[in-house]
């Protein structure tokens, strides 16, 4: 019955069968999934809301890991200069990182599919204005950009998330367009111009599928890239507000309390930061692998 259901040869199976020869590969697919359900039941397994000023009390303040307050709780992981529980902060940190990560990337991805099909596809002087603006953004560094935008914009998430899709737009435009010119030269594509099918057809449906795989595996390690971005930011005090602890300004709330031996105020997140981005690199670097035709 299993085999009818997923027969030996199926694609699913054989990209599960190539994923999983990496140990270190499956270990970081887990490790992400689990980071990704504690951030999505944040709420739920929380044992304090690190946003409730109710639950709040300046007596448990910059209490030492395994410490209990006056109420009777069992701080795990300490609590910072505010009270505030850290492992509930960083379930809340993950929930605030991911989500801005995730979402910042998958708007910038549809941003570059639109314009690096546009520029591959038309070409001309087209693709020649659109590749010069990408060249001029990947001129300059990225925390630079996103540093100009939030001194503008000011603080907020949905500033920051601007400021995400900004920086990383041009990266998949130049990666779509690449892959789109290989594909645009192929004779299924000159057989579909022959058919008369319309460019908006052959564009979504022949070219378009075709540069996928490669896009997942630059979006995979772009999310990465952004949660990182946005925990600097944040650490510089230019990301996300007070009210809303991401993972790097929890690690600035904690930075200078280092030298006074308060170190998990800063520690802990800082090391679910680096978990996290580690994670996803590594199951990007997997999913490049696995993708890629050239290593078969």
């Amino acid at each position: 019955m299993s085999a009818a259901v997923l027969p030996a040869s199926s694609p699913l199976r054989e990209f599960a069968s190539s994923y999983s020869r990496s140990r270190v590969a499956v270990a970081s697919l887990i490790v992400l999934l689990l980071i990704l359900t504690a951030a999505i039941c944040a709420p739920l397994i929380s044992p304090q809301n690190p946003y409730d000023l109710a639950q709040l009390d300046i007596m448990d303040s910059k209490l030492a890991p395994g410490a209990k307050s006056a109420a009777g709780w069992t701080f795990w992981l300490g609590t910072d200069d505010q009270g505030r529980d850290m492992l509930s902060a960083i379930f809340h940190g993950l929930r605030i990182s991911l989500g801005v990560g995730v979402l910042s990337t998958v708007v910038a991805l549809t941003i570059g599919i639109v314009v690096g099909l546009i520029a591959a596809y038309v070409g001309g002087w087209t693709d020649a204005i659109i590749m010069r603006i990408v060249d001029l953004q990947l001129s300059f560094p990225a925390i630079l950009i996103a540093l100009i935008l939030l001194a503008i914009l000011g603080q907020g998430v949905d500033k920051i998330i601007v400021a995400l899709i900004t920086v990383q737009w041009a990266y998949y435009a130049r990666t779509v367009r690449g892959a789109a010119l290989v594909e645009k030269r192929k004779e299924y594509v000159d057989a579909a111009v022959c058919l008369g099918y319309s460019p908006v057809r052959i564009v979504l449906r022949h070219i378009m599928p075709n540069v996928l795989p490669p896009l997942i595996v630059v979006a995979t390690v772009q999310v990465a890239h952004a949660i990182a971005l946005e925990a600097t930011l944040s650490f510089l005090g230019l990301g996300m507000p007070i009210t809303s602890p991401s993972l790097g300004l929890l690690i600035s709330n904690g930075f200078t309390h280092l030298l006074s031996g308060k170190y998990w105020i800063s520690f802990f997140p800082g090391l679910a930061l680096l978990v996290t981005i580690v994670a996803i690199n590594l199951v990007g670097d997997q999913l490049r692998d696995v993708l890629n035709p050239r290593l078969k």
